[in-house]
């Protein structure tokens, strides 16, 4: 069991690792920078990751998994399908909004990491994957007469979905702006179900 001074560290150093990356950029951001964002020690950071590699993968695992948990709290199965695919892209732009800079490392860096964060990249969208799936199984979907979305046509979705997001989040543009264009995308792709 892990102590909960263990787990404020790690805490304190992964979010020390989102502030540095929101300032240089993940290349550019070293473990120095991590703790003095977090205000602790090299020591401390060692006891908790192996590397700067490793502590990325362990914020952006927890980025995702708050990414989904924001997504399903924010849609009302019971709502019009319409609704739901609204609710869930404004809770998208909402999450992403928050840490842009994150996000973009999610979809930017983690792949140049290679094999050590192939896992995390699979994890994360057979999460997405699945929870659009479920999404799409909801009363609201069910009484449009509408079928869950199939896996592959939900990481389609989600492909595109992350690919526009990159792109306003490297142009500085406001994320905000994909709220419309991703309600028409999901919008055309699920109800066509």
């Amino acid at each position: 069991m892990t102590s909960p001074v263990l787990a404020s560290n790690a805490e304190r150093l992964l979010d020390g690792l989102a502030a540095s990356i929101g300032e240089r950029g993940y290349r550019d951001t070293t473990v120095a920078d991590i703790v003095r964002h977090a205000r602790t020690s090299k020591r401390t950071f060692y006891e908790q990751f192996a590397g700067k590699q490793e502590c990325l993968i362990e914020l952006l695992r927890r980025n995702n998994a708050d990414l989904i948990s924001t997504i399903e709290a924010a849609v009302d199965p019971e709502e019009d399908w319409r609704v739901q695919i609204r609710q869930a892209v404004s809770a998208y732009v909402a999450h992403i909004e928050a840490r842009p800079a994150v996000t973009l490392s999610w979809i930017r860096e983690a792949p140049a990491l290679g094999a050590a964060a192939q896992p995390l990249h699979r994890q994360a969208m057979d999460h997405l994957t699945d929870m659009l799936v479920t999404l799409t199984g909801s009363a609201g979907f069910r009484r449009a007469g509408l079928t869950p979305v199939s896996g592959p046509m939900a990481l389609i979705l989600l492909g595109g979905l992350r690919e526009l997001t990159a792109l306003h989040v490297e142009d500085g543009g406001d994320v905000r702006r994909i709220a419309g264009p991703a309600v028409a995308a999901a919008s055309a792709l699920l109800g066509a179900g």
